[in-house]
């Protein structure tokens, strides 16, 4: 797989902007579609999506509306990606 279908390219994409960040902070799927394509990011939205979504079953990350945790196969809307917290 590569960047543009979602594969190990996105999800490497947002762990590497996680460990950029303060383990308290969170990301956008915005900023994983344009750190990966910054000349035509937005149809890797969804892609990005989906690979927060694997990284969520692996225990690497938390999806997050409004600050609360929600289930990513059924959160609509913005979301934000984080490291799972305590």
């Amino acid at each position: 797989m590569s960047s543009t279908d979602g594969g190990p390219d996105l999800e490497q994409a947002i762990r590497d902007l996680l460990d950029r960040r303060a383990v308290t902070s969170s990301i956008c799927p915005s900023d994983v579609a344009r750190a990966v394509r910054p000349d035509d990011w937005r149809p890797l939205m969804e892609p990005v999506r989906q690979a927060a979504a694997r990284l969520t079953e692996a225990g690497e990350v938390q999806i997050t509306q409004r600050g609360e945790v929600v289930d990513p196969t059924t959160a609509r809307g913005p979301i934000r990606i984080r490291r799972p917290r305590d």
